[in-house]
């Protein structure tokens, strides 16, 4: 297969992709001018027109038709949100200054976008996983190869292998001369040397391949810069593979300064429209949430006053945004309040646990107030756990990238603990597990994520063996 017919192909679909949009768009406008008796009149193929160039537009702004090959749904479904809310408020708008707003049916309007946005998210997802199937069938593929016999390339060439489904056929790999080559890496992916760079060059330069990825470390930029030279004159996708440095990152982006390229390493994601976002998001679910749950924190007040001496609500100190301390809200569940320099963590059958405070453990119901925390902006719904001023002191010495965690605001519940981390951690390998999940949640944050860990925090987060 030429390189010609592979770059034909992905235009091909991609226009399949804006021809699908603009014939939905226009069919769910016809839909429901029909279904609320509206007559299919100019002024409604006007606006349906409109909408599909404006979507067409915004898209394209948002680089929604590229390839989604390796990419998440998540992020193509928050592409699609912000394009089609563009061309909502646009329309919106017109209408408003045009005074033209007051001649269409505002039921045929609200419907005509709220449907148009579940079809355009559904059928992206539907036909995302036909290319799936497909691609694990060796249908529509792509033949990759990775210039450098190195650990790094042979963890690429294994987690290609691993994920059939992104349809990327790594076929080897073509050492570089004058950097170190191990010789193992090869042998533990599984796949030949192809040869030098110079034999790369040639198959690119013949259209047979579609990807090249440079496998090299950092420290090796001429190198890397002369390959990048040699493959600037073929038609190649051509990617760098970072080396064992750039594993533990947080959140990377480029950003510039003058005329100088700067790359950030550990920052955080949530910042800008994306902390509004999420800013709003905790304000109307934990406004909700309190109305609701009001009634049940009252009746645990009262048992908390009937059962034991001592407040209805404990404050201990921990670490919030950036390292910031905030007082965290808790109903009191145990005889003693620590909160200096020591803490001792809750264990199994802890006799300082009083016996309504052990029910208020392992049903979570102790941590109700927080949303409280929430609303004063000092916590997030969903995000790292805060731990004790003392534990942070403790852990962030003896496990790496602890204090990363607290690039977001702590939250109620979070990744780690409806994937089961939650509870004591008496060894310092539960707690780097801990840590683990905090850091991917953060890596991979997205409004969609935050909502897939509240809805399996209903069913599986709030019990289990770790809570007491």
């Amino acid at each position: 297969m030429t390189q010609g017919l592979i770059r034909s192909h992905q235009s091909s679909l991609a226009a399949l992709y804006r021809l699908l949009d603009a014939v939905l768009i226009l069919s769910m406008l016809a839909f429901w001018c029909v279904y609320f008796g509206q007559p299919l009149s100019t002024d409604w193929l006007v606006v349906g027109l409109l909408g599909a160039v404006l979507f067409a537009f915004f898209a394209e702004s948002v680089e929604l038709y590229r390839s989604w090959r390796a990419d998440t749904y998540a992020h193509m479904l928050g592409l699609t949100l912000a394009a089609w809310a563009a061309v909502c408020a646009c329309l919106l708008v017109l209408g408003y200054f045009s005074k033209e707003g007051v001649s269409y049916s505002r039921l045929v309007i609200g419907s005509w976008f709220v449907s148009t946005l579940f079809l355009l998210s559904a059928w992206r997802y539907v036909f995302r996983r036909l290319l799936f199937f497909l691609r694990s069938r060796d249908h529509n593929t792509r033949t990759a190869v990775v210039l450098g016999v190195t650990e790094a390339g042979a963890k690429l060439a294994r987690d290609m292998a691993a994920a059939p489904h992104h349809g990327i056929r790594v076929g080897g790999f073509y050492r570089v001369q004058g950097s170190n080559c191990c010789g193992e890496a090869a042998d533990k992916a599984g796949l030949p040397v192809l040869g030098d760079v110079q034999d790369a060059l040639a198959a690119a330069r013949a259209g047979e391949l579609d990807l090249v990825y440079i496998a090299l470390p950092l420290r090796e930029e001429e190198r890397i810069a002369e390959i990048l030279r040699d493959f600037a004159d073929t038609t190649a996708t051509v990617h760098l593979v970072t080396d064992l440095f750039f594993n533990n990152l947080l959140h990377t982006r480029w950003y510039h300064v003058g005329g100088t390229s700067l790359l950030s390493l550990y920052d955080t994601p949530i910042e800008g429209v994306n902390g509004w976002l999420k800013r709003l998001e905790d304000l109307v679910l934990s406004s909700v949430i309190l109305v609701l749950i009001s009634p049940l924190m009252l009746l645990i007040a009262l048992g908390i006053k009937l059962t034991s001496k001592g407040p209805v609500i404990f404050k201990q100190h921990r670490y919030g945004l950036d390292g910031r301390p905030i007082k965290v809200w808790k109903f009191r569940s145990m005889t003693t309040q620590d909160n200096g320099s020591k803490v001792v963590q809750a264990s199994r059958n802890d006799a300082r646990i009083t016996p309504f405070g052990r029910f208020l453990r392992r049903t979570s119901l102790d941590e109700l107030p927080q949303f409280f925390n929430v609303l004063q902006g000092r916590m997030s719904i969903v995000g790292p756990r805060p731990h004790a001023v003392a534990h942070n002191e403790q852990y962030r010495a003896l496990v790496d990238g602890y204090m990363l965690r607290h690039k977001v605001k702590p939250g109620i519940t979070g990744w780690a603990q409806v994937n089961g981390w939650r509870g004591e951690t008496e060894t310092v390998e539960k707690m780097s597990k801990r840590v683990e999940h905090d850091l991917h949640y953060i890596r991979n944050w997205s409004l969609w994520l935050d909502l897939r860990i509240v809805f399996m925090t209903v069913f599986r987060g709030f019990t289990g063996s770790n809570a007491y």
